[in-house]
Parts: C-alpha cells; structure tokens; sequence
C-alpha cells in the first residue's frame, strides 16, 4: 500500500447518506473483515446530521450483513475504529474541528514515526463536490507530513460544460494523481479481467479486429424498473445513468490498443486514445425507449411512479451503435443497449466473429465469445461442433468457463471493495481520469442534446419486455445475428 500500507485514517464525508449505507462501509468492514486494511487504521464518519456516537454506532451496525458465524465479533472491532464528527460542507467550523478530531486519532502513529496519511470519500452528490475539496484542502490536508488521496464519486457531471465546472472545482487544489474517480464498473471481477483475457492470450489478440470481428455488442438488463425512485433517475436518464461511464468504460478495455506497459498511466493513455478515435454518433444508429406497463397490467408504467414528473420523455432504454475510425476496428459496430424494466438481469459482452465459409448443405455459422459480467460471472464461447451420435448433425456447444466452478470457494470481492483498495494501494489502472472523462462527454452531449429535444421519438415497450421494437432493428441492421437466427441453435451444453 506505499505509503498507506502501516497507518491511515479514511474519512467518509457524507456518512449519513444511502450511498455511505449500502456501498462504502459495508465495503469498508469487508475489507477490514478479511484483514486488507492496514493495521494502523481510524475511519472518521462526516457530515451534517447531527448524532452522538453511541447513534452512529448504532446505525452502522444497520448496515452490515452478520449471518457468517463469528462476524458479530469483527463488528464490534470495526465499530470501535469509527467515529462520528458532524458539520457544515460550506463553512470552515465543521472541517476545523474534524482536523483538530483526526489529529488527536494520529497522535501515537505520529510518536511511533508513522506520517498523517489521509484518504477522502466524498460519499455525496456533486453538487457539495466543490466547497467540500476546498473545505478539506485548506483545513484537513495533511501537507508535508503525510500523504492524501481523494476518492470522488459520480456522477461526474451533466454534459461536457457541467463536467469542465466540477472539474474546474476540484483540479486547482487537488492535483490529478491524487483523485480516484470511481467508476464502481471498473471494480467488477470480469471487466479487470479484460485486459488479461486479451493481451495474456495470444489466441485472442491475434483475432481481434476487423479481419476476424463482425461485431461487438455490450448489453445491460435491469428486470425492474425505478420503484419510487424516479426523481432521481429523472434527471438522469438511462444513457447519462449507465451508458456515458459503465458501458463506455468496458468498451474502451476490448477496444484500446496495447499499452506499453502495464501501469496504470499507460492503460489510461490507451483507453483516451480509443475514445478519440470514436466517430460522431449517428443519429439514424440511436433508438429510445421508455417502459409501459405490462402486458399483463401488474407492472407499472415509468409514468406511473409517483416520484416521476408528470408527461416525463426519460429514457429507461438506449440502443446505440458506435464506429471507431482507426484501423484495428474500422467498419466494425459496437453497439450498446440498456434498460429498465427488461424480462431478465444480465450484463455482458458479446463478441461475434466473422461467418464460415459455409461447407455443402452445411450454412455458414458464426462463432461468440461472451463475457458475462453479472449475474454469476463466466467466460464462454459458442462454437459449432458435431452433435454426438451415429449421424453428423451439427449443433452449437458452449466451451464454458463459470467462475463459481473453475474457482469454488473463492470470494469475488464487490466493486466497492476492490476500488477502495486499489485507492490505498495507489493504483490508478481502475480508475477514470479527467481528461477521459472530457472525452466522453464530448462524444455524448450532442447526442443527449438530441434525445432530449421534443422531436425525438420515444418507443414506448412492455415492462417485462426485451426493449422496443426499434431497437431489434437497429441490432438487425448492423448485422447481429442472435442465437435464434443462428442455423445451428438450440445449443447444446457440454
């Protein structure tokens, strides 16, 4: 952990909040839990609420899953190196005496050698982004005795130009080094392991490009919709919600070119290079959606959830196509589809190759490698074998690889949990960038401009449903070929 691998103390600003509940101190306790916090570790809970200790106590143990025998016991452990200070994110008081706080937590690390080494989680919306790094910089910065890394949440913006102000408010004071902008897709086992898959198999690198790849879709299916949330995804949409960060961070790892290295700058250098390369979004490859209700009539419409404004034109669903102009991907689709309110759960990607030539009475096939993110993470590929037997049927099998059977026991980390430590660990590879980040806006907002105007037609589709028609058409159209289609389907499992 460098410098942070004996002594830190992690602050979470905004330690009252549902972000602070479900994601960053249950990660916070696992890591602790499973001993990958270092030894000489406080964590400072932050914000306005006003509670006394024994309150916080109370509602962290709230937030932690006991039923493993003997975790009540590291409860109590982790309880005991929390504490709660409450104050103001706009005025200076609160950050003064949460300084005055931290320091008397360090003052037997410091006698026994050991730096102020600080870590930051803004667990809040970024609308307090700025006055809080101005608020911890001037008040709570360790400066030259120790070290500090800021860990910012998204969403990182509303367009490009919002984008350029928050950044605006954090660059002057916090240098690019020491911000982890979290991204919690790139914790995910399966997308860390893409850059493996590819570039430690020669098998697959060797194929992958234009020569060999038809195309490449890259899909994420929620089976519900927003469940009394809706103001909040109001705001959003599905494209600003998934597709601007997850979906365009995993197809920025299959795509990119090789890093030089693997350190954490130059996979980054090679990921903004690839969203360089990306062509202006063609308006003719987008299609817009949003859920009504079920064909059944026992699922609601978006419109339908009360929290949701009245007449509402939010997207809960997004097919669209991008072109990379460089050579390794020139004329080859990758198109990203997401939604609400979908038949099933599941991201993944899926990776069609070329067609066969095709043999006799035998029609051309064609090959997929799948990596499926969630549910249940595997690796896959479909392939066309001889069906077993006396005859010479043909059938596509899939050459599976589960992770629950190739690797049974072994705990997958969640996302959270992976990233902080990455953060304490100074890796960077996991995390997005800032001028990443201006890139991406920029191949977005025209389009978000566009799907936002009053002309733009928003498919209506069944909750419940695999999406709008359109977007079947739009997949049709450049070329995608599901298993049904395939002339060899069912598949036969191995």
């Amino acid at each position: 952990m460098g410098a942070f691998k004996d002594h830190v103390v992690i602050v979470v600003a905004g330690a009252s909040g549902d972000l602070a509940k479900k994601k960053t101190f249950p990660a916070l306790f696992s890591l602790f839990r499973h001993g990958l916090l270092p030894q000489s570790v406080r964590i400072v809970g932050y914000a306005r609420t006003k509670m006394d200790e024994a309150e916080y106590h109370r509602r962290l143990a709230s937030y932690f899953k006991l039923e493993d025998a003997g975790v009540e016991q590291k409860a109590a452990e982790f309880k005991a190196l929390c504490t709660y200070v409450s104050g103001q994110y706009d005025v200076p008081d609160g950050f003064i005496k949460l300084r005055e706080h931290i320091e008397e937590l360090e003052a037997e690390p410091v006698r026994q050698g050991y730096k102020r080494n600080r870590l930051f989680y803004l667990a809040l919306p970024p609308s307090v982004f700025g006055p809080v790094c101005t608020g911890i910089r001037q008040n709570v910065y360790p400066g030259a005795d120790g070290e500090a890394r800021l860990i910012v949440e998204k969403p990182f913006g509303h367009d490009l130009d919002s984008f350029r102000e928050l950044q605006g408010s954090i660059a002057p004071q916090w240098p690019e080094e020491e911000v982890y902008r979290i991204d919690h897709y790139l914790g995910k086992e399966m997308v860390k392991n893409v850059i493996n898959l590819r570039f430690f198999n020669r098998l697959f690198e060797s194929v992958w490009n234009r020569d060999n790849i038809a195309l490449v879709k890259i899909q994420f299916k929620e089976p519900f919709g927003t469940e009394g949330r809706g103001g909040y995804f109001d705001e959003f949409g599905i494209i600003r919600d998934v597709m601007q960060n997850h979906l365009l961070q995993v197809l920025s790892l299959v795509a990119m070119e090789p890093p030089k290295t693997f350190g954490p700058e130059d996979i980054r250098d090679e990921k903004v290079r690839l969203l360089r390369a990306i062509k202006p979004i063609n308006l003719d490859d987008v299609v817009v959606g949003q859920y009504d209700r079920s064909l059944d009539g026992t699922k609601p419409a978006y419109t339908d959830d009360e929290t949701v404004p009245a007449g509402s034109r939010c997207s809960t669903y997004a097919a669209i196509s991008i072109d990379i102009d460089n050579e390794r991907w020139a004329g080859v689709p990758f198109i990203m589809t997401a939604g609400k309110a979908l038949d099933e759960a599941l991201v993944d990607v899926r990776i069609q190759f070329k067609e066969s030539a095709g043999f006799g009475d035998y029609p051309s096939s064609r090959d997929e490698l799948v990596l499926r993110v969630q549910p249940k993470e595997a690796i896959y590929m479909k392939l066309v074998t001889k069906y077993p037997g006396y005859g010479s049927k043909v059938a596509v099998s899939d050459l599976e690889l589960p992770y629950s059977k190739r690797f049974p026991g072994i705990r997958i980390p969640e996302a959270y949990e992976a990233l902080i430590l990455d953060a304490l660990n100074e890796d960077h590879s996991n995390f997005v960038r800032d001028d990443e980040l201006d890139v991406s806006w920029r191949i977005f907002t025209p389009l978000l401009q566009h799907v936002e105007s009053a002309d733009t037609k928003l498919e209506k589709y069944p909750y419940g449903s695999q999406g709008p028609a359109g977007a079947s058409g739009l997949l049709t159209k450049k070329g995608y070929i599901s298993d049904e289609k395939n002339p060899y389907f069912p598949v036969a499992n191995l």
